[in-house]
């Protein structure tokens, strides 16, 4: 199934995990390809011309699924995240809010986003400051007023206060859920790692990490919960949950986790798979973080 491109190109708006995703924001790799594993922990050095390839395999599949890619700057510099295009902002109904990254390598990305907005004459309606931090991917529409979000390593209390305060301007209200320990402030554990919508009323879930009070919202809501088989999630250092809603129940995801894939069909999902073994799996970053969704409706 198809996304239909949106007849107006500086159209922008998000509100939503899984209405059609009509534009995102992606960059191409640059100091990934040159970066130290383990500064940027990342699993192992990486293979520069398969990881290339991978992404461009990745893009073209938005694109063929009828996606309006758009490019961040490629020019050069030392920021080898910055392909994750997810964390250093957010888009919401009425315009982009730039954030703070709480890993202190990603703060630089948050200028690539703020130049990138202005080019594309996408309003900036609020922006995180020290001492708050917030990245993207502890943040998730549970519906179109609220926002569920993972208080953790990457994002922190004045980060969440300071983010109540612009989008609580915009009509949108915050839910807030603690995020366990896990393997540490070194790894990257966001909201968006335990907990992945596939429609208004279905997720993917690795129910074992999932705050029980969020759990508990999602029931309140009518959605159904499935649980990724641990082995998968595990192998794949959960990016076998980290699915990217084209439309609702129609879904792209990482190759080479067949029950997750499974699950996912048996529960009326569509799944687009893209090989990620060498672009995904060492840098702890799947297909939902490697965009920055513009426009969903």
């Amino acid at each position: 199934m198809n996304v239909q491109q949106s007849p107006d190109a500086t159209a922008h708006g998000v509100t939503s995990m899984v209405a059609p995703l009509r534009s995102v924001a992606l960059r191409r790799p640059g100091a990934i390809l040159s970066a130290d594993p383990d500064l940027w922990h990342y699993q192992g050095p990486l293979d520069h011309q398969v990881l290339l390839e991978q992404f461009d395999g990745f893009a073209r599949a938005l694109q063929e699924a009828g996606v309006d890619v758009r490019w961040l700057s490629d020019e050069a510099d030392e920021l080898a995240d910055s392909i994750f295009t997810y964390d250093p902002s957010f888009m919401i109904g009425t315009g982009a809010v730039l954030l703070r990254p709480g890993k202190e390598l990603r703060l630089g990305e948050v200028e690539l986003h703020r130049a990138f907005y202005k080019r594309e004459h996408i309003p900036v309606v609020g922006e995180i400051v020290s001492p708050g931090r917030v990245e993207g991917g502890d943040l998730m529409w549970l519906d179109n007023e609220t926002l569920a979000v993972g208080r953790g390593f990457r994002t922190n209390q004045h980060g969440i206060d300071q983010l109540a305060d612009i989008v609580g301007g915009q009509g949108v209200s915050l839910e807030v859920y603690d995020l366990p320990y896990h393997h540490g402030p070194d790894a990257c554990l966001h909201l968006l790692s335990v907990v992945n919508p596939l429609d208004i009323d279905l997720a993917l879930v690795h129910r074992r990490l999932v705050p029980v009070a969020l759990l508990e919202s999602m029931a309140d809501r009518g959605y159904e919960l499935i649980d990724a088989p641990p082995d998968e999630f595990d192998a794949s250092l959960g990016l076998s949950l980290n699915v990217l809603a084209l439309t609702p129940r129609n879904v792209m995801s990482i190759a080479g986790f067949p029950k997750t894939r499974q699950m996912m069909e048996h529960h009326g999902c569509r799944v687009v798979e893209f090989a990620a073994d060498r672009l995904c799996l060492p840098c702890e970053g799947g297909p939902t973080c490697l965009t920055r969704p513009l426009l969903r409706r």
